[in-house]
């Protein structure tokens, strides 16, 4: 795995957000009390209601960047990470994304909407239910169309700088993520290793590293013009990943 070439400072906000199943729910009375706004240049996030840029209770969010939940680099200008919200669009913008992909049944909060827009970044949906197929899994929705569709477009480096995200950042990114290293030639304890680093005190899912242990890797496409050069590495470079 790769690391990201850009240092910068963060700070973990625990406050705001709860936990159901695969779903990122931003905490209501946070919500409601936070405002954003901004004063020569700078960001705030207000959490007492008060636009008073110099208010202890204030976060300044110039020189202290929030990645999202479960952010992690995949590698070379390849991201994964839960839902962002509004605190953490000052760190996607160093980032220079170009695209988005969002993996879930419901559609993304509409601030990230209106920054995707804002930024010029393509935002994807992965085709999660598609009408028939019988390739649907009732357990999470995700299947093997949506996981082809995701990987289509992180096979092709036009759609670089990428990031990979749903809800929470875990099982259906993970999903993706643990076909991604398939096609890399990961054996399936790494793949399920890295899968269960991002899945908290609940632990993974059985079905998920059943699916990524089932894939199909020549499902996916992959041209050797278009794709980037750490998976074209990877592929040509023989042995599995230990």
């Amino acid at each position: 795995m790769t690391t990201n070439d850009n240092s910068v400072s963060s700070i973990n906000i625990e406050k705001g957000y709860e936990e159901d199943e695969d779903n990122y729910v931003l905490d209501e009375e946070v919500e409601d009390n936070t405002n954003k706004y901004t004063n020569n240049n700078n960001i705030y996030i207000n959490i007492n209601g008060k636009n008073n840029s110099n208010d202890a209770n204030n976060i300044l969010c110039k020189n202290t960047v929030v990645p999202p939940l479960n952010f992690c680099p995949v590698e070379r200008y390849l991201y994964r990470s839960g839902q962002p919200s509004p605190v953490n669009f000052p760190f996607l913008d160093t980032l220079n994304l170009k695209t988005i992909i969002w993996l879930s049944n419901e559609d993304p909060q509409d601030a990230l909407l209106d920054f995707c827009e804002l930024s010029r970044i393509e935002l994807q949906f992965a085709a999660i239910s598609p009408e028939g197929g019988e390739d649907d899994n009732p357990w999470d929705g995700l299947t093997e169309h949506s996981i082809i569709n995701a990987l289509e477009t992180i096979v092709q480096k036009k759609n670089y700088p990428l990031l990979v995200c749903c809800g929470m950042g875990r099982h259906r990114t993970g999903t993706v993520i643990g076909c991604l290293r398939r096609i890399m030639k990961w054996n399936l304890a790494s793949c399920s290793e890295e899968y269960r680093r991002f899945t908290g005190s609940r632990g993974g899912r059985i079905l998920v590293e059943l699916l990524i242990e089932a894939f199909n890797t020549d499902l996916v496409e992959i041209n050797e013009n278009e794709a980037p050069d750490w998976l074209l590495n990877a592929i040509n470079g023989g042995k599995d990943k230990a």
